[in-house]
């Protein structure tokens, strides 16, 4: 066989791995798992950061007001320095709706050492300590939630004795750009962190979607969370990672009734999301680049390719395994699409969206060592570890604040 047929040989081969070997990471059968109503339902704090969210939040913050539990529970949205008016219009949407009790606070500037939207989130739980909640929700506010979803999170917890359990919010599909790098990108997320494997005890798969995470409080408080993760630029990930070590039984699938309402109308939208944390993904090492480029080439562009270049030069072997492979792939992918509500003849187009990431990934790389540093909001950080925040820093028990 030629070289072209036997680097088809190896995709396909990574392919069947892949099939059955990764957890079945292609499935999206994975909802939150069977649940009961408890006999008592715990408080619970919903703790959302948000900066320069004016655009989202109508769509989104009215969804948190109106839950339908049957427990205590109350709204802490962090205006994280907004200069478009999010508190104002936050106090303004919990006036005419009505719900849920909302407090708006601000932390001011993030101290050294601090990434993201991390500081805002510490200074949200150092707020919502003083009403003792037993949970903490942590949503993104660009995350509407349908009026049940508080109960049937708490109730999964309660049931199955989670310490984290989240759903990864159904991301909007609307542009053209939308649909070739969306469904990709939690294709990708549920290949390097398997849904299954998450929940797995004493297993070493962690993870979880910022966008809608419920953690006890209690197991918050043992992992030192957020403090112990103030460096992270994957922050939802660092989190699952450090309630699993600290003992904690987490779970992780795709939501049904959780939606972003945010749009990425255009590539560069899409490119900055992807770009912001794909070489944190790697830590910041230039051999894992090197074979993630490698792998990412060998697993999605060598099966188109080697089909073209089989049938445009005759050489029968080489084009029956690059299409071999390319029907591994695209039927690996066709649950996410269909997921996404999607026309299955976009299943085809995952070679398009691999290289796509594969540029991203790239580009990542190269804005970390320019020493550009992760961007979130507006806001650009040193590179993780950087700086350090004091030793035993603890949450504030108190915090300006502003009831509506």
């Amino acid at each position: 066989m030629s070289a072209v047929a036997w680097t088809a040989a190896a995709s396909l081969a990574a392919w069947l791995w892949l099939l059955v070997g990764q957890g079945f990471f292609w499935r999206t059968d994975l909802r939150l798992p069977p649940r009961r109503d408890p006999e008592r339902w715990p408080s619970v704090a919903v703790v959302v950061p948000a900066r320069d969210e004016a655009a989202v939040l109508p769509d989104s913050l009215p969804s948190l007001l109106a839950q339908d539990y049957p427990g205590r529970a109350e709204v802490f949205l962090v205006d994280d320095g907004s200069a478009d008016g999010t508190g104002q219009l936050a106090r303004a949407l919990a006036e005419r709706y009505g719900g849920l009790p909302l407090t708006v606070t601000s932390p001011g500037e993030p101290a050294a050492g601090w990434t993201g939207k991390l500081w805002a989130v510490r200074h949200g739980i150092g707020l919502a300590r003083a009403r003792e909640p037993e949970y903490l929700l942590l949503t993104d506010a660009d995350i509407a939630h349908a009026a049940d979803s508080l109960r049937e999170l708490v109730a999964a917890a309660e049931t199955g004795g989670y310490d984290l359990v989240s759903q990864m919010a159904r991301l909007r599909v609307a542009s053209t750009w939308e649909r070739l790098v969306v469904p990709a990108f939690v294709y990708f997320f549920a290949k390097l962190y398997p849904f299954r494997w998450i929940a797995r005890e004493g297993g070493r798969t962690a993870a979880a979607a910022g966008g809608c995470v419920l953690l006890r409080a209690e197991a918050a408080g043992r992992a030192r969370v957020p403090d112990a993760i103030r460096h992270a630029v994957i922050d939802d990930v660092a989190l699952a990672k450090a309630v699993k070590r600290a003992g904690g039984h987490i779970w992780l699938g795709l939501a049904d009734r959780v939606d972003s309402v945010r749009p990425y109308p255009r590539l560069a939208d899409l490119w900055r999301m992807v770009a912001r944390s794909a070489y944190s993904q790697l830590r910041h090492n230039p051999a894992l680049l090197a074979g993630t480029v490698a792998g990412l080439v060998v697993v999605y562009l060598v099966p188109p390719a080697a089909l073209a270049a089989g049938l445009a030069t005759g050489h029968g072997a080489a084009a029956l395994l690059g299409g071999l492979g390319w029907l591994v792939m695209t039927a690996t992918f066709v649950p996410m699409v269909r997921y996404y509500r999607q026309l299955l003849w976009l299943a085809l187009t995952l070679p398009v969206s691999g290289l796509l990431y594969l540029l991203m990934t790239v580009d990542s790389a190269v804005r970390h060592h320019r020493g550009r540093g992760a961007a979130w909001k507006g806001r650009t950080y040193a590179r993780p570890g950087a700086a350090e925040a004091a030793p035993g820093t603890t949450y504030p028990e108190t915090a300006p604040d502003s009831r509506a």
